[in-house]
């Protein structure tokens, strides 16, 4: 698997697509939170916080995930490497896997240069240093979380497809429909009593949680369990033209993930990371 994630970066790194990619993300955060006039401009906020980027940063990665991953499979399919690689001394599930931490790796390095952005808004605060950094820490573990889940649903779009196009717009639509669908229906039920229910199944209601700087189990587990699902989902896709995959196990996967995902919403451990612990009662409380 080791050698088979090595040729995904390979891909990613040994020619343009990769730095592109980062080059993207980092120049359309930059002009939006720091250039241009909006809702999104960190300087015109008046506060010591980067609110801003991690509401911005959702609908970046929203369009720009899939695009990282749209051909991960799609092109191994139309050109008939998916045959060759079913022989090869690599299981199935470890030939997703690596497939797929191939792309977040390329997400992660992404987001690691925005970690300056904490620097730039400390010295702007009044007095400089005036940043809840522990928020900001909790924030960043919530985008990354958020970006994985992003990008194992692409990689289940790419898997469905050998057009590279459809999978891009395929992995868009999932992936909103996971950020913004359970939002839209949690106000159709919002006076019957199901509103905070349906959405706890969408990423919004979660990323929400932990951008404040909760780090709540529920939260981690719902988007460990997503993930789990998705690259489920991509082995049974796989597995059913390409990859000798039993079908025992191709259900034991799925089930494994949405047992995963149930048990998550039991997880109680809870840290708030803010200053002051503002999310949590105080013992005089």
């Amino acid at each position: 698997m080791i050698a088979q994630l090595r040729k995904e970066l390979q891909l990613y790194f040994s020619g343009i697509l990769g730095y592109l990619i980062i080059g993207v993300y980092l120049l359309i955060n930059g002009l939006l939170l720091w250039v241009f006039n909006g809702p999104f401009n960190l300087l015109e906020g008046g506060y010591a916080s980067l609110n801003n980027y991690f509401g911005l940063a959702p609908w970046v990665f929203l369009f720009l995930i899939p695009a990282v991953s749209m051909r991960v499979f799609s092109d191994e399919i139309k050109t008939g490497m998916m045959e060759l690689l079913a022989v090869r001394p690599i299981s199935a599930a470890q030939l997703v896997v690596a497939k797929y931490l191939g792309a977040l790796i390329v997400v992660i390095l992404s987001i690691l240069p925005t970690c300056i952005y904490l620097w730039s808004i400390s010295a702007l605060g009044s007095p400089v240093g005036n940043l809840d950094w522990g928020a900001a820490f909790g924030s960043f573990i919530g985008l990354v979380a958020l970006g994985a889940a992003y990008t194992a649903v692409a990689l289940f779009a790419s898997a469905s497809t050998s057009n590279n196009v459809v999978a891009f717009v395929i992995g868009v639509a999932l992936n909103a429909g996971m950020y913004l669908g359970f939002e839209a229906l949690a106000d159709i039920y919002k006076f019957s009593g199901w509103e905070l229910t349906v959405r706890q199944f969408g990423f919004n209601e979660h990323y929400t949680s932990v951008s404040r700087g909760v780090l709540d189990g529920r939260d981690l587990g719902y988007f460990i369990g997503v993930v789990l699902l998705f690259l489920s989902l991509t082995l049974i896709v796989l597995g059913k033209r390409y990859l000798q995959t039993k079908l025992t196990l191709k259900i034991a996967y799925v089930s494994s993930a949405v047992l995963i995902l149930i048990l998550s919403q039991s997880l109680r451990f809870r840290f708030d990371l803010t200053e002051e612990g503002r999310y949590s009662l105080s013992q005089g409380t």
